[in-house]
């Protein structure tokens, strides 16, 4: 790196770093205001100044209060105070933030749950936060229904489920908060809150097992929202395009405050897709995108579109962006900045990608390394542990090295974006932490992330690890998939993992089963889409006579994720998923895909 280079990189870093900590500096010294008093205050400043718009509906920054006080009152009146949840299954539009506002204004947690998830999945997500009501859009009706069974099964009580929209008998909660009054909650009518009490719980896949709901607290949910506003300069004038889900972080805490924190709007799709992406754009004058590194290959992929380079973007931020897509990306659409970034849901680890280096996740100079505290340290695939020394510590990697990244988790009130929160459920909390890790005492936050730090402090993102994949924007919960597909008729074992697809971001599903009379491949396809979110549906099926173990009956994954789907390495029959029905991978078919194997590893099973 070059010195002129060097100076301008440091000054990008300096630059937005004291721009986010000043934001969230704020936020720290105000302890008992929390987001829904940011929203009255954000209501006087700017009133009827466009803050949510669809399709379906815009709310000003007026509307989007009163109607959150509606909800307010509403929720109150349902028995809803300090901690109880209330679970939110609603698809992308500006009342699905007013909804969960006004759970927080009377004192609630909101649980967003997946709009994909359907029976047991869905269930569970439900069950690990115990809501007290649900918030059900008409149009998903017949997915919440799904997971009735799976929760009475589990003993959980009957939980009473309000209906937005127009379905049948059930009550109809966008009619019965139109009776309430919208104008400001009386004293009486409020409940004290801090920036220390939750507000959120979003779901995440994690690095192992079922989904887990994080905790978001109000000081999370602001500082998310501040931080990323002052990184991309965000100001009244912005209007950023979301069609991310908003029951993720990234849309809808993420991109949405991006706007409102700054008086800007935020323009809600309720999915991403990609022949009226850049129509929208263009027609609803945004200058900001939220993306994810799949969404920008689709794109590229795209056919030419006539308003493609139309637009008057000043910025993209999003994560995910892979090095062969960042520059044609850029190049084609006529993007002036790329803000790229590394967060999770729940973690504590934040990087930021200011110079837009390609291909890297962000880079920590070495002044803020006492700030922001990370490591990343050698990872023992076999155990899915950190490798610990002869001193029983964790080994930091040399340049270059791949790790898992691991980030201090602290109780400093000066650092309070070093806080884990972790998650609903306390067994899920504690695996996510690596204790003693350099001295007696300290605790880190486990991203599940394998990286590569360079000598001049770039991070480039190298795979998950664990139990989880990504395919579609969407984290994948092997066990999740294996638990549905061992219920399968004539399934008798199954085990699931990621592989590698030429031309795609994240990876495709692949299961690997042990099978017997009456198993039949349409009875399984069937199954899967009943069962599954389409992201999770297995690509690939490997039908073997037994699935390995180890030593201590522990099934094991590494040899089957490295043989992968080439009939050539495999001697087990194989399959692929075409076009709804689970066809032979044979040569011929597997020639089309493009896929070339790395060598093999020394020492792989």
């Amino acid at each position: 790196m070059g010195f002129g280079v060097r100076v301008r990189s440091e000054f990008a870093y300096l630059s937005g770093a004291l721009r986010a900590l000043r934001r969230t500096g704020k936020i720290r010294r105000a302890p008992n205001r929390t987001w829904p008093d940011a929203v009255e205050d954000l209501a006087r400043r700017y009133g009827d100044r466009p803050a949510l718009i669809s399709e379906r509906e815009t709310l000003s920054y007026r509307d989007y209060d009163e109607r959150a006080n509606r909800y307010a009152r509403f929720f109150r009146a349902q028995g809803i105070g300090k901690g109880d949840c209330v679970a939110l299954m609603m698809p992308n539009r500006p009342e699905y933030l007013a909804v969960w506002l006004g759970v927080a204004r009377a004192g609630g947690v909101t649980a967003l749950l997946n709009t994909h998830q359907r029976g047991t999945a869905l269930a569970h997500s439900v069950a690990i936060v115990a809501p007290k009501l649900a918030i059900v859009d008409s149009a998903l009706i017949e997915a919440w229904d799904s997971a009735a069974e799976p929760l009475a099964e589990q003993g959980a009580p009957p939980l009473p489920a309000f209906v937005h929209g127009e379905a049948g008998e059930r009550p109809r909660v966008d009619r019965l908060i139109e009776a309430l009054p919208g104008g400001p909650l009386s004293p009486a009518e409020r409940t004290p809150l801090t920036i220390e009490d939750r507000c959120l719980y979003i779901y995440t896949s994690g690095t192992t097992g079922l989904p887990k709901a994080a905790n978001i607290n109000h000081y999370r949910v602001q500082a998310i929202m501040a931080a990323f506003a002052a990184a991309t300069n965000a100001t009244a004038a912005d209007r950023i395009y979301v069609c991310l889900p908003l029951y993720h972080s990234a849309g809808g805490v993420l991109a949405v405050g991006i706007a409102l924190t700054t008086g800007g709007s935020a323009v809600i799709a309720e999915r991403f897709s990609a022949s009226r992406f850049w129509d929208d754009v263009v027609d609803y004058d945004c200058t900001m995108v939220q993306y994810i590194g799949e969404l920008c290959r689709y794109l590229l992929n795209s056919p030419p579109h006539p308003k493609e380079r139309a637009h008057g973007l000043r910025i993209i931020d999003g994560n995910g962006l892979r090095p062969d897509v960042w520059r044609p990306f850029q190049r084609r659409f006529a993007i002036p900045r790329i803000l790229e970034w590394y967060a999770a849901t729940e973690g504590n680890a934040l990087l930021l990608n200011f110079d837009e280096t390609v291909g890297a996740v962000g880079r920590l100079p070495w002044w803020a390394k006492f700030r922001f505290p990370l490591e990343v340290v050698r990872f023992d695939e076999a155990t899915e542990q950190p490798v610990r020394g002869p001193d029983g510590r964790c080994i930091k990697c040399a340049p270059g090295e791949v790790g898992e990244l691991v980030s201090q988790i602290l109780d400093d009130p000066k650092k309070p974006a070093q806080r884990f929160e972790g998650y609903a459920d306390r067994a899920a909390t504690s695996k996510k932490i690596v204790m003693d890790a350099f001295r007696p005492g300290d605790r880190w936050f486990r991203t599940g992330d394998l990286m590569r730090r360079d000598r001049n402090g770039y991070f480039t993102f190298v795979d998950r690890i664990g139990d989880t994949f990504r395919r579609r924007g969407e984290n994948v919960s092997t066990v999740e998939v294996a638990a549905l597909l061992g219920v399968v008729p004539g399934v008798t074992a199954a085990t699931v993992y990621g592989v590698e697809m030429p031309g795609e971001e994240g990876k495709a599903g692949m299961a690997a089963l042990v099978v017997a009379p009456p198993f039949s491949l349409e009875d399984f396809a069937r199954a899967v889409e009943a069962g599954l979110p389409d992201y999770a549906w297995p690509v690939f099926l490997r039908l073997c006579p037994a699935l390995p173990e180890t030593g201590t009956h522990k099934l094991t994954k590494l040899a089957l994720m490295h043989e992968g789907f080439d009939p050539a390495v495999v001697d087990d029959p194989l399959f692929m998923r075409v076009d709804g029905a689970y066809v032979p991978l044979d040569a011929a078919r597997f020639s089309t895909l493009g896929v070339r194997h790395p060598p093999a590893r020394e020492g792989t099973p």
